[in-house]
């Protein structure tokens, strides 16, 4: 999306045909391009000795050529040019130049240079390839930007440096929040991060802008959530769900009846509710849901469920029919596989009202479903849906309260960002009875051993998973689902009925491979990770996940999920690509089974690319902030932006009005959100 700020063709030193390489890597503007931050630093401030210089870490050491450069010519096109250098206190540089034949030019014997890059030897000789060499006087800190064919950092960095040339900013933070939070002002900050003195710039400049950027997302997110807020909804009051939980052939956990007493207070406050409730896989989220649709249908009011996939909302479909049965409660399918005759058919009785729940997929969106009194919509696996699907479907009823289910783990920390515009509940207790999954971590020779395993577990009637990352082979040592099908359906597990199950093939394909293992037809399921969000198998007791290391502890978690929903023992097998390497952090999944502790474990390893990965929550990609990192930075930032709600709810005091401007081109790049 195109920022403000003048085009970045008209900024010194651009021209037209950098502007479109610039407009490649998302620079349109003045304000763009002050933006586009460095990637990396080359820290060439302190230069090092030979002695000093790390192994195998980028670094910068100070030496003085003390042979002649030689030529060696290898072969064809290519040279390498050879000379040795030595540092104040004695210690020897052995420099290695590739087909660079300007060398001999610009370094000359008996003068002293910077050289950067990777050093390896030993503390009194080292070798460098291939450094980048400069004068002595060019210690500082370079940045180094992204970059793309035609246009290098270096030219990024000169365009920068003459842009910021006599560039005054204006400051949107009010010095009440700068002085609080000891923040440096935003001129500095943009001028440091480009171009540091020091390691400390950095840190001092990152700190201001990385608050800013959570500062504006927490406050719009907050700003979202207050306005919602203030959205009338159908007031249910009566609470009637203890009909429900009588009716149940089970008890309700702790956790499971504090969500749902959350939730009826936010349907009887008159506001519509938005609320995301987020617990494990089989902590008990349906039972929520259909405790709080039965509120709804007893207020005779409609309820809709969301569910990514058919085969899903067939899962659900049943598991309604049977909560709701004999409580005069009518349930209705609706997907893409249902009949032209019976969807007409639904479509009536819904705008009649006769229908009192349905259950379906996207095909509940279509612009012709019309609903009489829909007061509740039920979304399952949310990151699944786009902000203007699930905008559609909350279109159909007048602010129907709005209920989002999650079974993937987020600790608090992220979901503060991810979901700083919902209400969070969270369900962190199983229902008893719900089997512990034994969850072993092993390398790749003990494969015929897990074979064993799987035959037995089968030939006493029961069912498993056996998990790839990829689909077809490549370059790559991962495992391949086809390949690997084919190779234990003719072969290992020939006497045996063995399905497959991946992305590329067609949805009817996938729900026809599901059905047929559901119905227990298929004994050994090769899957890729297309199960994550399966339908419930309680006879699979296996689980056995290939190249496991590849994979987030989260989605780990998640995909062993799949298997203990029924009563017999179950066992998760993760197994590492090569022998006697099992990395240590999969060792977290092999002693507990809570995914909030799972989740926490994962950000800190792997940071929160996965979590922001390619979800469709629509939050942009944050530029500077580190979630993993930032902890306190997050808190801070959000206190902020509850202080300037709290006395300016609509962001409209003069003073602000810098805040309010980029709160507002926040809420346009997530979900098109209109600001008045």
């Amino acid at each position: 999306m195109k920022n403000t700020g003048s085009d970045i063709k008209f900024i010194k030193g651009v021209g037209k045909k950098r502007a479109e390489l610039l407009n490649k890597l998302g620079v349109f503007s003045s304000d763009d391009l002050f933006y586009f931050f460095p990637r990396t630093y080359e820290n060439w401030s302190h230069p090092l000795t030979v002695a000093e210089a790390p192994f195998d870490m980028p670094c910068c050491i100070k030496a003085k050529v003390i042979t002649p450069i030689k030529e060696n010519y290898i072969r064809k096109n290519m040279v390498i040019y050879k000379f040795i250098a030595e540092d104040k206190d004695g210690g020897t540089l052995y420099v290695s130049v590739f087909n660079n034949r300007y060398i001999t030019k610009t370094v000359q014997e008996g003068k002293e240079y910077l050289f950067y890059g990777k050093a390896d030897g030993n503390m009194l000789e080292k070798s460098i390839s291939s450094p980048i060499i400069k004068p002595v006087g060019y210690e500082k800190i370079r940045p180094i930007y992204p970059s793309c064919e035609g246009l290098t950092s270096a030219a990024i960095e000169k365009i920068i440096g003459d842009a910021l040339k006599g560039k005054d900013f204006l400051d949107f933070l009010p010095s009440s929040i700068k002085n609080e939070y000891k923040l440096c002002d935003l001129a500095t900050a943009i001028n440091l991060i480009h171009f540091p003195r020091n390691d400390k710039d950095v840190q001092f400049a990152r700190r201001r802008l990385a608050f800013d950027e959570l500062f504006i997302m927490q406050l719009g997110l907050k700003y979202t959530k207050e306005r919602r807020s203030q959205t009338s909804g159908a007031i249910i009051e009566n609470d009637t769900t203890d009909e429900f939980v009588s009716t149940l052939p089970f008890s309700l956990t702790g956790a499971q009846n504090r969500v749902i007493k959350e939730c009826v207070k936010d349907m009887a406050s008159g506001r519509q509710m938005n609320r995301l409730v987020q617990g494990d896989v089989g902590s008990g989220k349906t039972a929520v849901a259909a405790s709080l649709i039965y509120h709804t249908v007893k207020h005779c009011g409609q309820a809709a469920m969301l569910a990514p996939t058919e085969i899903l909302a067939e899962q659900h479909f049943k598991t309604f029919t049977s909560f709701f049965n004999g409580l005069n409660i009518k349930v209705a399918l609706l997907t893409g596989a249902t009949t032209k005759a019976e969807k007409s058919k639904i479509k009536e009785a819904l705008s009649k009202g006769d229908i009192d729940l349905v259950v379906g997929t996207h095909a509940l969106i279509e612009p012709d479903i019309a609903f009489k009194e829909l007061e509740l919509v039920v979304t399952d696996e949310q990151h699944r849906f786009g902000v203007e699907q699930k905008t559609k479907l909350s279109g159909k009823g007048y602010n129907p309260h709005m209920l989002y289910m999650s079974a993937t783990p987020i600790p608090r920390s992220l979901a503060l960002i991810l979901y700083g515009d919902l209400d969070l509940s969270i369900i962190d207790e199983m229902p008893k009875g719900r089997q512990k999954i034994d969850t072993f971590s092993v390398d790749s020779s003990y494969r015929s051993r897990i074979y064993s395993f799987i035959k037995k577990n089968i030939n006493e009637g029961h069912q498993a998973y056996i998990v790839c990352p990829m689909i077809d082979e490549n370059d790559s040592n991962l495992v391949a689902v086809k390949e690997y099908y084919n190779e234990l359906k003719n072969g290992e597990f020939s006497s045996y009925n063995v399905g497959l199950l991946h992305g590329k093939m067609k949805s009817k394909e996938k729900d026809a491979v599901m059905k047929d293992f559901a119905s227990g037809k298929i004994q050994l399921l090769l899957s890729t990770t297309v199960i994550e969000v399966g339908i419930d198998v309680p006879n699979a007791t296996v689980m056995v996940i290939e190249n496991a290391e590849r994979f987030g502890l989260s989605q780990l978690h998640q995909l062993r999920g799949r298997i203990g929903r029924g009563s017999d023992k179950s066992t998760c097998i993760l197994v590492s690509s090569n022998k006697g390497e099992i990395p240590e952090r999969l060792s977290v999944l092999t002693k507990t089974g809570d995914g909030m502790k799972i989740a926490d474990e994962d950000l800190k390893l792997r940071g929160p690319g996965d979590f922001l990965g390619k979800r469709q929550h629509g939050l942009p990609n944050m530029k500077i902030a580190d979630i993993s990192s930032d902890i306190e930075l997050i808190k801070s930032a959000g206190n902020a932006a509850s202080e300037i709600l709290k006395i300016d709810g609509k962001i409209e005091f003069e003073e602000h009005i810098g805040i309010r401007k980029r709160v507002a081109k926040f809420l346009r790049s997530v979900c098109n959100y209109g600001y008045n």
